[in-house]
Formats: structure tokens, sequence, C-alpha cells
């Protein structure tokens, strides 16, 4: 055995995670028109149930119908959904897994076509094949993008029906069997509209300096932490840069960080940009890890636990950032669907489970014979 930080508990409130490996949530786009779960997602998380991680996070849940990025994302805003939901969360812990989701309102980036048919808004063409367009909302009325929607400004009832519908679904949530629970803050979504001053052009208490921009994610956190239950952590992802001039700053992001940390936050999940041009499935060449010295700074200077993302796929690195500081979890995402036993692997890789113990024992023995096989003298 090895002294692998990757692989050492940690205990946030009520509940320990095994390990500090996270799978990412990931939108699979694979939902019926409801928002209903269906065989893809039982066999899509059944698979990430059983490869180890300590914690692994649903696709993000619609709050409203508008809410979706897509019509074919999962969503949380009736009891059918979350009673639907349940099997997935009891999967999940069944395996030992911490079952994690998060709660999403797209905001001005809804209303568009899956990865695979485009990613673009929703157009005639579409409604033609049943699935029409629809409004959308943000902070302000100007378009993710030059040529998309416009969508309409919130208005001071707009933004109350929203935090009613983060509260609701986040009950929802936790009787779905959820111990573990993120708002999705980031990626130029609806929260993320509100934080930037480049999306953000109000003139009311809900823009204007970073006071009035932050004030609907902490209105947004607090009806979110009130429903939640006081043993069960939560977290908040954040965009902690928009990479653009005159953007939302890492300093931003340390004293939303501060703030979120005073209403009961446990943890700041540190991703970066989605202002604008959609990134998703254009290619850019990034380092590993990139977007981990976020995750420290907002450690260090908030004194909140944070968690890593960004490009992360070896076991040293991922155990490097854990042993050095720089935050308390990683997150992995399409590494763990190239491998959805990644975090059985890393074990094996950093010398933390050399019996094949972690693994489901109707492998582990298999695979435990193999490897002493392996290391017998040749008759």
């Amino acid at each position: 055995m090895t002294d692998a930080a990757l692989f050492t508990p940690l205990t946030i409130r009520g509940v320990t995670f095994r390990n500090r490996v996270m799978v990412s949530p990931m939108q699979q786009y694979m939902a019926e028109r409801d928002g209903l779960p269906n065989a893809f997602h039982a066999q899509h998380y059944g698979r990430q149930a059983i490869g180890g991680a300590g914690t692994v996070m649903t696709e993000a849940l619609g709050v409203t119908p508008e809410g979706r990025v897509t019509w074919h994302d999962l969503g949380i805003w009736t009891d059918e959904q979350a009673e639907t939901l349940k099997p997935i969360a009891e999967t999940l812990g069944a395996a030992g897994a911490v079952p994690a989701t998060q709660l999403i309102h797209a905001g001005r980036k809804g209303s568009v076509g899956r990865p695979w048919e485009g990613y673009n808004p929703l157009s005639e063409a579409d409604a033609a094949r049943g699935f029409p367009p629809w409004p959308t909302l943000a902070a302000s009325a100007a378009p993710a993008n030059p040529g998309w929607h416009e969508p309409r400004a919130m208005d001071e009832d707009d933004i109350a029906r929203t935090i009613d519908a983060y509260h609701a679904a986040t009950r929802r949530a936790a009787r779905a069997g959820f111990r573990f629970l993120e708002i999705h803050a980031a990626h130029g979504y609806l929260i993320h509209s509100f934080l930037s001053p480049l999306s953000n052009r109000r003139e009311d208490r809900w823009g204007g300096d970073r006071a009035g921009r932050m004030r609907f994610l902490l209105a947004v956190t607090e009806a979110v932490r009130a429903a939640w239950p006081g043993d069960l952590p939560l977290s908040v992802r954040l965009s902690c840069i928009d990479d653009q001039p005159e953007g939302w700053t890492l300093e931003d992001s340390v004293a939303a960080a501060c703030a979120l940390k005073a209403l009961g936050v446990d943890l700041v999940d540190c991703s970066s940009g989605g202002l604008g041009e959609r990134t998703t499935t254009r290619m850019i060449r990034r380092p590993e890890g990139y977007q981990v010295p976020f995750a420290e700074r907002i450690r260090e200077a908030a004194g909140v636990p944070t968690i890593a993302v960004g490009l992360i796929t070896t076991p040293a690195f991922a155990d490097a950032v854990i042993r050095e500081g720089r935050a308390d979890i990683v997150a992995i995402g399409r590494e763990a669907l190239f491998n959805p036993h990644w975090a059985l692997h890393a074990a094996q890789a950093l010398g933390a489970d050399p019996g094949f113990s972690d693994w489901h024992p109707s492998w582990g023995w298999w695979l435990e014979k193999r490897a002493r096989a392996a290391r017998a003298p040749a008759q």
C-alpha cells in the first residue's frame, strides 16, 4: 500500500467520500422531451457507479422546462422526475460512490440543438421535427452570440419564480436520494450571466457593481441551502475567470467564494470561461490541469475547500494536486467517459489497491488471480 493522497477519505458535514475522485457532471442529451431518465441513463450511470470514484455527479438537471440547454436534458422541475431519478441515486450509493447531482438554469444558452446536431439555436426546421425553440431568459436582453436568439431580461417576478424553482428542485433532489448537491453558476448559463459585467447590463439592484451582480447567485444559494439538509454538502461551480477583457476575474471569484462560504457552501468547483462562442465542440489544445491554479487560489484566499477540474487525465498528476494542497477533490470528466474505471486504475497505478480489493468482488477475484499468475515463475 502507498500513502496516495488521492485515495484518502474526505468528510464534509455528514458525508464521507471514500476518495478524492469525482466524476464531473456531463450532459448526455439523451432524455426524451419530458426530461425523464431512460435505459441509457441507467446504463451510463451504472458504468460510472462501479468505476471506483468517491462521488459521481449526474448531468445538470434543469430546474424549469425553459432552464434546459436542449430538449434532451434531464430535469427536476416535477415530482415525477425526482421519482425516476431515485434508482440512479440508489445505484450510485450501492456501489460506494456518494450520489451527487447539479442544478442548472441554462438562461440565454438554452433552446439549442444537441452537439452532434450542430449545437445551434433551434430554428423553424427543428420545430418541423417536433423540437420548437422556446423563449429564453437572462440578466439582460443580450444574445449569447451574434445571430442567436435574444433573451428576455428577467424582471422581479421572473427572478422570484426562478429562485423558488431552485428551492423546489433542491427539495426534490433530496427526496430522490442525492447526498451531494451543486449549483451550476458557470459557463455562461443563467447565474453566470448575472455575475459577469460582460453579460449583465442592468441598472437595478441585480446589476451594477460586483455586489449587485452577485446578488442573484447569493439569493439562489440561500434558497438552496435552506432546502438542502443541513448534514449534506453543497458546492457551487464558478467560471473563475471570463478570460475576456473587462470580464469576471479570479479576484471576483475569491470574493464570491467568501460570500458563498458565509451562506453555508462547502466547496467551490473551479472552472472557467463559457461566455461567448461555445468551445465544447472546438479543438483547443490545453495543458493537463490548466484550471487547477484557480482552485488553488480560491482554496487559499477564501479558506473554502475546492474541486479542481480541467483535462486531468493521469493518476500521478491528480494525486499531486491533492498531496500538494491545491484542491480537495479532483474531477474527471471526459476521461471517465473514455475509461469508466479510471479511479480503479488510478488506485492500481498509485499502489493504493495492489490486491484489487476495491473492485467488485466478482471481478476483483479474477483480476487478482491473473496478477498472481503473471508474477509466478515460469514452469
